[in-house]
């Protein structure tokens, strides 16, 4: 806490407690708040400067509209870890911390980038496209396939963070991955059709297939993702035409196909005449030294590749693109836009083209990744061998390797404790499917706060297998 803080208020023009909050953010660029440390009680700091509640409660809620600050009803209000430029720090004590108080439950279910402190990023933006006179296509529809400028961008991201080159037209911009993999699987399927996947697959694609009424069928897995013997089985079997997979960093199990296997995954999906939709929202966390290329560029003319900006940068973006391939009929592809949102939203994707444009998207993501390799380190330090190793050094999940009854009574043990894991079925789409439990780590504000989580899911994961182990059914 920062019990003593009397800050040097800017004199009028301007509200007070506009005042006051310039003072905490000037105080906070020079140091004098550090990240993570915790401001004193309205009501205390009210006293100390002869100011009303309501004033300084007015202001804090300014700091906080700003990206300063994170309040937690019954903790109190804590200085971001990360500063305006998005300044991140990369090391990890990993001594535990002694908890802060609690309310509520702490989310490890969704699987979204930490949070960055964009708001005023967001604010400069908005602002500097509205001074260019370029706010108009933001309130207009966007027809067809998105805005040109927000596909150059696209592609221009897919060049330098993909390492997949692609022309803009031939980009789909969607309203984030979710969106791109329904638009996708509803035009290249009928109800009844199956779609082959990994045994245990991304809880949004299962979602997907089950609306529109599509069959997942799950193919055995290994270290490396799907095994080709098996898919190459299945699809001789099925006589499917689609194939969803995750090949880095697949979602649920993290798991990396190595260059080799994606050779052998396209093999077989050029003898049986299979579509590839390539899921990759999570490749720009791999080491870019040793990340194979996307399955795109080895079967480009059989693969619609995804790509998830909001998995990456910024959730609130809803901003995905879909790459086609020449075999696939566009129109059908465009009929399926029309009939699931008409078109995509405008004003993220052109904050994303400028911040492209302007370093500004690359720094955001970099922060993402390290903030990403940070929490990785944590759960490393605190699940241990309980935890699977991930197929990259920057992952945002994990997972936790567990029978089907081990994993279950872990999810209802933390939940006790205050933590929310994804169910253990939820992932599942065979009976043989992978059984585990996945662990998100982007969503907690902060670090002691993902921290307290892992020390519950370790605790939760242990109870089980004591019980197992001592035959307690």
């Amino acid at each position: 806490m920062t019990p003593l803080w009397h800050p040097d208020i800017p004199p009028p023009p301007g509200p007070l407690y506009a005042r006051l909050a310039d003072a905490l953010e000037r105080d906070i660029a020079a140091g004098i708040l550090p990240g993570g440390s915790r401001l004193p009680p309205q009501r205390e700091l009210a006293y100390a400067l002869g100011l009303s509640i309501g004033t300084v409660t007015r202001a804090y809620a300014e700091a906080e509209r700003r990206g300063l600050l994170l309040a937690h009803v019954g903790r109190g209000s804590f200085i971001r870890d990360t500063s305006p430029d998005i300044a991140i720090a990369t090391s990890f004590d990993p001594t535990p911390s002694t908890p802060a108080p609690q309310t509520g439950t702490i989310d490890l279910r969704c699987n979204i980038p930490p949070r960055m402190g964009l708001t005023r990023a967001l604010e400069r933006a908005v602002a500097e496209l509205a001074a260019a006179g370029q706010l108009e296509p933001a309130v207009q529809y966007i027809q067809g396939s998105g805005l040109r400028s927000v596909r150059e961008a696209g592609a221009t991201w897919l060049a330098r963070r993909h390492g997949l080159a692609c022309d803009p037209a031939d980009l789909i911009q969607c309203n984030g991955g979710q969106h791109a993999i329904a638009l996708v699987l509803s035009s290249l399927c009928r109800p009844g059709d199956t779609v082959l996947c990994e045994s245990a697959t991304f809880y949004g694609a299962r979602t997907a297939a089950e609306h529109l009424g599509l069959t997942l069928r799950g193919v055995a897995m290994d270290e490396q993702g799907l095994l080709p013997a098996a898919l190459e089985r299945a699809a001789a079997e099925t006589r499917a035409r689609v194939l969803f997979t995750v090949p880095t960093l697949q979602n649920p199990t993290t798991r990396t196909m190595s260059l080799s296997r994606r050779q052998d995954i396209a093999r077989v999906a050029h003898q049986h005449d299979l579509t590839i939709v390539e899921d990759d929202a999570y490749y720009t966390y791999a080491d870019p030294a040793d990340r194979p290329p996307p399955i795109a560029m080895i079967a480009p003319d059989r693969t619609l590749y995804v790509a998830s900006i909001s998995k990456g940068i910024l959730p609130g973006f809803r901003l995905g693109f879909v790459t086609l391939p020449p075999t696939v009929m566009r129109e059908r592809i465009m009929r399926g836009i029309r009939a699931l949102g008409y078109c995509p939203p405008a004003l993220g994707g052109m904050i994303f083209a400028r911040w492209v444009a302007d370093g500004t998207a690359d720094a955001i993501a970099d922060a993402v990744q390290a903030e990403t390799a940070v929490r990785l380190a944590m759960a490393r330090q605190i699940l241990g061998s309980a935890m699977e190793p991930p197929g990259a050094a920057r992952s945002p999940h994990v997972w936790v390797p567990l029978s089907p009854l081990a994993a279950q009574r872990t999810l209802n043990h933390a939940l006790r404790a205050g933590v929310e894991l994804t169910p253990p079925e939820a992932c599942s789409v065979s009976r043989d499917a992978e059984s585990g439990v996945r662990v998100c780590l982007g969503a907690p504000d902060d670090r002691p706060m993902l921290e307290r989580a892992l020390h519950i899911v370790r605790d939760a994961i242990h109870e089980p297998a004591l019980s197992e182990a001592s035959g307690i059914i």
